[in-house]
């Protein structure tokens, strides 16, 4: 999935940490669209270490309502393809977002985070393919997971590379 907007500049935990409430939660959004996850993360700081503040968002995560899981799935995008991907592919990828978006209402998400360029790819097709058979829920179920594990890989890979809006990330 492609990275979103990546909000204000926060070097590491210590940034996070002093950062205003609303510039840590501009930061958080950045990673998880849900205010109320935003809210939360942010409110519970400081953080001692960067995993206690990743569990924190997990934790947080786990707790998002129904509206707070529509409210951030609607703003996730579908992934692109490569530029450089072969035209065959790119028609692939749109027909199967197309689908997956058609028959569940927002994007597919799905964490890439330890997988190779490379497969990133087949990995989307086949995630699609595999999980346009599941019931609504079941879907949800799966959805609000990955979006979980996307939301603790940008936020991690924020807080590591003090990211500007020209940078993009998980």
């Amino acid at each position: 999935m492609p990275a979103q907007n990546q909000g204000p500049s926060v070097r590491g935990l210590a940034g996070f940490n002093a950062a205003s409430p609303a510039e840590a939660e501009t930061l958080l959004l950045s990673c998880c669209h849900s205010v109320r996850w935003a809210e939360r993360v942010a409110a519970h700081r400081p953080y001692p270490t960067v995993d206690a503040l990743l569990a924190a968002a997990d934790e947080a995560g786990y707790d998002l309502s129904r509206a707070d899981l529509d409210e951030a799935l609607a703003a996730e995008s579908s992934a692109l393809p490569h530029p450089g991907a072969p035209p065959a592919a790119r028609t692939a990828l749109r027909a199967a977002h197309a689908a997956y978006e058609s028959g569940f209402g927002h994007a597919f998400v799905i964490s890439l985070d330890g997988v190779s360029p490379g497969e990133r790819l087949d990995q989307v097709l086949a995630g699609i393919r595999s999980r346009l058979g599941n019931e609504p829920e079941e879907e949800r179920v799966i959805a609000a997971d990955e979006l979980r594990r996307l939301a603790r890989a940008r936020l991690a890979f924020r807080l590591a590379e003090a990211l500007t809006p020209r940078h993009s990330g998980p």
